[in-house]
């Protein structure tokens, strides 16, 4: 029985000493994780202004990605470790995310660590969705300077809950986090924007991507907040 859970936390640094503790976490995080029972996969995650892919930084926002055995180590370590306790105490707002993977393909750092549960329903509730891609020296230029057309459709759409660019590397290495109220808001997205149809098919003619990951999860839990956006999410949560 697969028991594999995936976790993305948010944290908000509200101060410059805060987001220079942040920054520094980037690569102390790196200790305490590697240490840790049950942690599959972890990425620590900085991010980008705006929506979406963005290279200019957000210093006042990082991330935390992990992929657990179960649920309980999940629970475990965000409730008890002293690494969560030190995020929390230099941090003014902290969302956390539990996600169940229904379907992924392609590759993250060499590997794809999400475990699908055919067993998930995503024809119901909402669904999260990361997409990963380490871009191609030689076509950064090209692929920044269409991000934000083809990623217009996201501006004000009425199904889209939540959306953060988050990255490893600034400018090469990227990802985004969305979650959406329905499976059918993402395929209007995905199949129906023109924009985005161009977007796949330049990938496809230029083959922009040295290494690309798409992931669909179901969202079933959260904990903390998120400037209100944590309300949208409980209420198709129930």
């Amino acid at each position: 029985m697969n028991q594999q859970v995936t976790t993305i936390t948010f944290f908000r640094y509200p101060n410059f000493m805060s987001k220079v503790w942040a920054f520094g976490m980037m690569q102390f995080g790196h200790s305490y994780l590697g240490k840790t029972i049950g942690l599959q996969f972890y990425k620590l995650l900085g991010s980008g202004k705006g929506m979406g892919f963005s290279p200019y930084p957000d210093w006042s926002v990082y991330s935390l990605l992990q992929v657990w055995e179960s649920e309980e180590v999940a629970q475990q370590f965000l409730e008890t470790s002293l690494l969560m306790k030190k995020y929390r105490d230099h941090s003014s707002e902290q969302w956390t995310i539990f996600l169940k993977n229904i379907k992924a393909h392609g590759k993250w750092a060499g590997t794809n660590p999400f475990m699908s549960d055919t067993s998930l329903d995503d024809q119901k509730g909402p669904i999260a969705v990361i997409t990963r891609a380490s871009i191609k020296t030689k076509y950064l230029r090209t692929f920044w300077k269409y991000v934000p057309i083809s990623e217009k459709p996201l501006i004000d759409n009425q199904h889209l809950i939540f959306t953060k660019g988050i990255g490893e590397m600034p400018i090469k290495q990227m990802a985004t986090l969305s979650i959406w109220t329905h499976m059918d808001a993402i395929k209007q997205f995905a199949y129906q924007s023109k924009e985005h149809q161009k977007a796949i098919q330049m990938t496809r003619n230029l083959g922009w991507y040295k290494e690309e990951l798409f992931a669909r999860f179901k969202p079933y839990h959260q904990v903390g907040t998120w400037g209100g956006i944590e309300k949208k999410l409980s209420s198709l949560l129930q």
